[in-house]
């Protein structure tokens, strides 16, 4: 390191998307659900993925030609599977790609798929460096990755920088499942709800929390109390594969969510999204488990363990889910014109599958990343006008 490098300090106004700051013993930790709502949480899936930074990204302006970031990542390694590929953080200036880097290593937690059981080994803090940046003023974005607990140790620059300013562009603030989240997208500016923001011109606040779309009333209060111009709520997958609640509850959780969301947010353009196509709990309830027999082949897999025959009991299929979402939204729509219903089918449906399959029976690839961000971008293009006839700001 050169005598020329400016250090500076990092807080909340260099970071977007997290809704809280940790501080740790090696620096910050983002946190995509406040201390409050992480309180009333016991599920370690969930601790796992709020942690995880998909969508928070550093936003900088700054004249610098170099910028060093400190960072401790914590990897995951799943005992019997597939190797996982290191996290991605990914350089924009001036909202164009310049760049990407990864931390070889850190923290490592290892975990046995067929225990449960696992054990950390703590590892170093790694610099990642980039270079050849424009010498004039300009916006830096560094997106965190989508899939790897990272903590900031410390940022390094060969000029001063501040935080971005405010461009005025309206929030979008969603919540959905591991696919929101970014499962198997090829790097955080490429998840879909990081394209579809960027196609947009629109702020994102990513609540995707892998396995943890729930209804947990935790998340509706945080959704509640973050600022937001437009929300859209993906459920489903994740009540059908984790099997947690039957026909007769799922109603009126989904009441219950949406009046808290409504409490603070009465007349913001919500949008409620149902599962994407996705064969194995089309019409299969679950719990989804992993495919022991893929593993043993060195493939990770999903499958659908429950019985048809148990949906006439009231377990949920992504089929009856989406039939109640349909009715659900309906009725309310009558006392809330700002709430909508979208067939997530319409981003990914059966002729998406057949040319473009889940690579585990549940996931999407890269590719279908780009091809479902795309398709809801047109949807955010279509609530915008909406959006700034409330509040007077500008389109993009």
């Amino acid at each position: 390191m050169t005598a020329d490098w400016i250090t500076t300090p990092l807080t909340a106004a260099h970071l977007r998307g997290a809704l809280e700051l940790e501080r740790t013993a090696h620096g910050l930790l983002p946190h995509r659900l406040p201390a409050r709502a992480r309180a009333q949480n016991d599920d370690p899936q969930l601790a796992l993925a709020e942690s995880q930074p998909s969508g928070v990204r550093l936003a900088l302006r700054t004249r610098a030609t170099a910028v060093e970031l400190d960072v401790l990542a914590t990897k995951r390694v799943y005992r019997g599977a597939p190797p996982r590929p290191h996290g991605v953080y990914e350089l924009l200036v001036d909202g164009r790609p310049a760049g990407s880097a990864t931390a070889d290593d850190g923290n490592t937690v290892t975990i046995d798929l067929t225990t449960g059981a696992s054990d950390i080994r703590p590892g170093p803090v790694r610099t990642l460096r980039f270079s050849g940046l424009p010498d004039r003023d300009k916006d830096v974005e560094i997106w965190l990755p989508h899939n790897e607990h990272t903590e900031l140790v410390a940022l390094r620059t060969d000029a001063p920088v501040e935080p971005a300013p405010d461009r005025g562009r309206p929030v979008w603030l969603h919540h959905g499942s591991s696919i929101s989240h970014g499962s198997d997208a090829d790097g955080p500016t490429t998840t879909w709800p990081a394209l579809a923001a960027r196609l947009a011109g629109v702020e994102l606040i990513n609540l995707g929390f892998g396995g943890s779309a729930l209804l947990d009333p935790f998340t509706a209060r945080a959704i509640r109390d973050t600022p937001a111009d437009l929300i859209t709520l993906k459920i489903g997958i994740n009540l059908v594969n984790a099997d947690l609640m039957r026909r007769r509850a799922f109603g009126p959780a989904v009441h219950g969510f949406l009046d808290t969301v409504r409490e603070g947010h009465p007349t913001t353009p919500l949008t409620v999204v149902s599962p994407l196509y996705c064969p194995m709990h089309e019409d299969t309830p679950g719990p989804g488990a992993f495919d022991f027999a893929a593993l043993a082949e060195g493939r990770l897999n999903f499958r659908a363990t429950g019985d048809p025959a148990e949906v006439a009991a009231g377990k949920l299929t992504l089929t009856v889910i989406r039939e109640e979402l349909s009715r659900i939204v309906t009725e309310r729509s009558a006392e809330d014109p700002h709430l909508r219903y979208l067939d997530g089918r319409e981003l990914y449906g059966e002729d998406d599958h057949a040319e473009l399959p889940l690579p585990d029976g549940l996931h999407p690839d890269g590719a279908t990343h780009r091809r479902i961000g795309t398709r809801f971008a047109d949807v955010l293009h279509r609530t915008l006008p909406e959006v700034v006839a409330k509040t007077g700001g500008p389109a993009a």
